[in-house]
């Protein structure tokens, strides 16, 4: 596993391949973005007050595209210091160590200079309150059972604090549980059809802990290419009849990750993300069902875009 976290790694090379986007397709996305920020200097879903989530897709974003400055960077500074990290459950908790560590990177503003030597511990403290009989993470402590997808936001957790992963082996175990015979992963121990996205999340687990071999391969590899949609793109399940941006975008990126060669159709799905999701105006819907976009979309539609310039290569 490497030493710089997943979301570092993974941000980088998704500027990376957008660093060739034309200036004013890149402006109209960031101005876009900007205009979900609110006064207190976080960023808001579709309404609503901003949150920690919103903002931390809308930063990523803005990370991807080169957009922030010192001004923002100090409005989002003021915004997170608002926040008591003791207070936070695991997404939120989660989406503010990476909007502070990219604060760090953009800005030189250091959101935890003050948090004190014993902080990786006692968010590791945390995070383990939440961690149940199966080896897995809950939502919260009143979870009996493991989520996977709350399972990979410890993993990226523990990466971004500077710790390991806390008994990876039950971990692992976990996720070989979370398999289903279609050869994708399951959310929850009680489903039986396996979704895009917890299959992409216990993949990247996995793949971090360096427990993912060919017969993993070979089994998402098939269950990939049954939740191909006719648009191109990726559904969520099987019995999803339409792409999203999304499940395209943790699909595409389990293809990469794990080398899997070509399952989807790049050509098709860039004609389908580029006519159908994306507006002139800046900003990406997740589907063609949507009638509006959002910052968490516009992440992954810019997202989906950088994937796809690497497939080109």
């Amino acid at each position: 596993m490497s030493d710089i976290p997943y979301l570092i790694r993974l941000g980088n090379r998704l500027s990376e391949a957008l660093t060739g986007l034309a200036e004013d397709r890149r402006t109209k996305h960031r101005n876009f973005i900007l205009s979900f920020q609110m006064s207190d200097g976080g960023f808001r879903g579709r309404d609503g007050d901003s949150d920690l989530y919103y903002t931390s897709f809308a930063v990523r974003g803005l990370m991807m595209l080169g957009g922030m400055d010192q001004e923002l960077t100090t409005a989002l500074g003021g915004y997170l210091k608002e926040h008591d990290w003791r207070q936070l459950n695991v997404i939120d908790l989660m989406n503010w160590l990476a909007t502070a560590l990219a604060l760090q990177v953009s800005g030189g503003i250091d959101i935890l200079e003050d948090v004190g030597a014993d902080f990786p511990e006692a968010v590791s403290q945390q995070l383990e309150r939440v961690r149940t009989e199966d080896g897995g993470y809950a939502k919260s402590t009143e979870g009996a059972s493991g989520s996977t997808y709350h399972s990979f936001l410890v993993l990226l957790t523990y990466q971004l604090i500077g710790m390991s992963q806390l008994r990876p082996n039950a971990l692992v175990q976990f996720l070989f549980d979370r398999q289903r015979d279609d050869g994708g992963f399951v959310e929850i121990a009680p489903m039986s059809r396996s979704g895009t996205n917890p299959t992409a999340a216990a993949c990247a687990i996995l793949n971090e802990l360096g427990a993912v071999d060919d017969e993993i391969r070979d089994d998402v590899k098939a269950f990939l290419k049954d939740v191909r949609s006719d648009e191109g793109g990726f559904q969520a399940n099987s019995r999803v009849p339409f792409a999203d941006s999304l499940s395209t975008f943790t699909g595409l990126l389990t293809c990469q990750d794990l080398q899997l060669g070509p399952v989807a159709d790049a050509k098709r799905i860039h004609k389908w993300l580029t006519t159908q999701l994306e507006f002139p105006t800046g900003g990406f819907r997740a589907a063609t069902w949507d009638e509006a976009a959002d910052v968490e979309y516009t992440f992954y539609g810019l997202g989906l875009l950088a994937l796809l310039k690497a497939e080109e290569s």
